[in-house]
């Protein structure tokens, strides 16, 4: 909004042995790797819409037909029409082996709503549209996986921007915080003239369970030059704790309460 960059946004809460993440900016390809490590065998694609693949009459194709056209394999459940377009829903709900997930979310093509949910690999088409039911009538602040048996993660994304993420991992939430720090510095990276590097590494779990160990609620920022004589390629990205989870057009506080540093060289990050 107003032209501003945009900032990183991470709010966590646990509640009942499950943990739900609020977070931007990232897209679904951005962090399907973290999914899939935590995924069960199966995971269902119950929501997809996009205007990256259109029909002559300028609507949007069924989900089954953009997975076709990706080369990607997956069982197709049609749900009835007692379900289809409740809470999001698709027509359709695609099943596919996990580590299929990011051939369908390869990057050449961006989805505006997009959810899925990890499942048992021998779900059964009456289990489906259990799901479905499930899914139909669950409040956007409900716990979702309470209510469902044998799922571990539920994504939600909104603008491939925005992302909602429920977890019985404990492990997934610092994983993705640490991400959004690697995106906002690469990005960083990508932007300025320093001579370009193939890989940002990653902050380690010691550093991000910091952060959330000191608040459950940030936003971030990239900050001044974190070397002033320049000899030294610094990323700098001041993080400020919120008392709520971060909302669009809401600014950077006037103080940041931590600095995560990169030494772009060195491939090293630091927290002061």
């Amino acid at each position: 909004m107003r032209g501003r960059p945009f900032p990183l946004g991470f709010s966590v809460r646990e509640a009942e042995g499950l943990w739900r993440v609020q977070a931007c900016a990232a897209q679904a390809g951005e962090l399907v790797d973290l999914l899939v490590a935590a995924a069960n065998d199966a995971v269902a694609v119950v929501s997809l819409e996009t205007n990256s693949y259109l029909d002559e009459n300028w609507h949007p194709l069924r989900p089954s037909l953009i997975a076709a056209d990706l080369g990607v394999p997956c069982t197709v459940h049609p749900l009835g029409s007692w379900a289809a377009g409740t809470n999001g829903l698709a027509e359709e709900f695609l099943v596919l082996d996990r580590d299929l997930l990011p051939r369908l979310l390869d990057g050449t093509w961006s989805p505006y709503e997009l959810a899925l949910i990890d499942l048992p690999a021998d779900r059964s088409a009456e289990q489906l549209d259990e799901l479905a039911l499930v899914l139909g009538t669950t409040g956007f602040d409900e716990p979702l996986l309470s209510r469902l048996t044998g799922s571990r993660v539920w994504f939600s994304g909104h603008d491939d921007c925005y992302v909602f993420l429920e977890t019985s991992d404990a492990a997934l939430p610092a994983a993705v915080l640490a991400r959004l720090l690697t995106l906002m510095a690469g990005a960083a990276l990508a932007e300025s003239e320093q001579e370009p590097f193939a890989r940002v590494p990653e902050p380690g779990p010691g550093l991000v369970e910091q952060l959330i160990a000191a608040a459950p609620h940030w936003i971030g920022a990239l900050g001044g030059a974190a070397d002033p004589t320049g000899t030294e390629p610094l990323i700098a990205i001041d993080l400020a704790a919120l008392p709520a989870p971060w909302r669009l057009g809401e600014p950077f506080p006037g103080r940041a309460d931590f600095t995560a540093t990169l030494d772009v060289r060195r491939g090293t990050w630091r927290l002061r």
